[in-house]
């Protein structure tokens, strides 16, 4: 297949979906996590939960970078913006997180600070450069999609020797997050997070290749698919994680294999490399303290460091007790299980992060009519009563806006 549409076909999808249905054995359960943010999107999207058969369970994991970034890294660069007068630039999705004290970046730049968004961390650089009076500190977060094009900015800053312009890092890893949830006691003690196989990222798998998942695969018996975003690739992925299961097998199989190696980028991992060095500890939302999950400012470039510049020492920061983003983010609930999902909590009054991020799964279930009915009591959408807005419950996956009708994109 070559164009986007092709991807989005709604005869092939109900087709798969019946070779899923066929082949799932009514008997047994197949707990599948996606880990990836993105993934969770386009299933809520598209409507493929309601196209799986009941055997075939779909959980939410931990793939969203601003998801996972604890309060207590917001409030460090809060603090950045207030007190120490610098251009703080991030992304637009972080600049909505709730942090302490009722506040954001967004809302801390309604205070006075200087808090810009930027699309690329190259934006932050070239601030900085056109205006060397400013200390310009740019708030990185992501998993190892976001890391190259932060060292390649820290590189080319200690390349012209800008004085003015560092870097307060929060990138973390992904294989770190999963074995973390597959040494969680929910897991391997009690049970009750019944995991039998993963869908693996497909960004993320662009730049380390699939190899690093085959741990995975070998040392916890769990198979492992890479797929790409579109629906397509979610069904043709459940689709193979299912004979694996089926089968017996535990192996991991590249469905994105017009973007992944198994080898991954390897230009974009010596960079990385060059840049930074792994921490020995750090905290995400919903895991607590991850050993190794996370990456730190390399000795060498130290002067591009914001926390070395400016003595920051992060404090750990209970959430919102009304909100289970945390328990949202280890796969034990989901959304529609939280008490202010969908009424106290929405986009535009989020209390958790799981509601801000355009990869969060609480987003993902608002945005895509998940949440209907919730407030009056009555059951979740489903295809046995309410079809979800991309879904008809007797074409599958229906044309409209978001299947992109009337357009001819070529992928990439």
């Amino acid at each position: 297949m070559k164009y986007i549409d092709e991807f989005r076909d709604g005869d092939l999808a109900r087709r798969i979906a019946a070779q899923i249905a066929r082949e799932a054995n009514p008997g047994r359960s197949y707990n599948l996590m996606e880990f990836c943010g993105g993934h969770t999107h386009a299933i809520s999207r598209y409507g493929i939960v309601d196209l799986l058969p009941p055997a075939v369970r779909m959980i939410h994991g931990p793939g969203c970078p601003v998801c996972v970034l604890p309060i207590g890294r917001v409030d460090l660069a809060i603090r950045l913006a207030l007190d120490q007068d610098v251009v703080l630039c991030t992304y637009g999705d972080c600049l909505r997180v709730p942090a302490s004290n009722g506040l954001s970046l967004l809302k801390a730049k309604a205070q006075g600070g200087d808090i810009r968004m930027v699309y690329s961390p190259a934006d932050a650089l070239t601030l900085a450069q056109a205006h060397p009076e400013r200390a310009v500190v740019f708030f990185a977060i992501g998993f190892e999609t976001t890391t190259p094009p932060s060292a390649l900015v820290i590189r080319q800053a200690a390349r012209l020797g800008l004085q003015n312009f560092t870097v307060l890092c929060n990138h973390v890893l992904t294989p770190a997050a999963i074995t973390n949830i597959l040494e969680s006691p929910e897991v391997r003690d009690f049970g009750t997070l019944p995991l039998d196989g993963f869908i693996g990222p497909a960004h993320v798998s662009t730049i380390i290749g699939s190899q690093p998942y085959e741990f995975f695969a070998e040392e916890y018996r769990k198979p492992v698919v890479i797929a790409g975003f579109e629906p397509l690739d979610v069904m043709q992925a459940v689709l193979m994680l299912v004979r694996q299961i089926n089968e017996g097998r535990a192996e991991v199989e590249n469905e994105f294999t017009r973007a992944v190696t198994r080898e991954g980028n390897l230009k974009a991992q010596a960079l990385v490399c060059e840049v930074f060095e792994l921490r020995r500890s750090f905290e995400w939302r919903g895991l607590g303290e991850v050993p190794y999950s996370a990456l730190r400012i390399r000795e060498a470039y130290a002067a591009f460091d914001a926390e070395r510049r400016f003595g920051l020492q992060t404090r750990s920061v209970a959430d919102n007790k009304a909100c289970e983003c945390g328990a949202i983010l280890r796969g034990v609930r989901q959304p529609r299980d939280c008490k202010v999902f969908g009424t106290v909590c929405t986009p535009e009054n989020p209390i958790g992060s799981c509601m801000v991020s355009s990869e969060g799964a609480c987003a993902a279930y608002y945005s895509h009519g998940r949440f209907r009915d919730l407030a009056r009591g009555s059951p979740a959408v489903t295809r046995a009563d309410k079809p979800l807005r991309f879904l008809d419950p007797a074409q599958g996956l229906a044309p409209g806006p978001a299947n992109n009708e009337g357009h001819r994109q070529e992928m990439p």
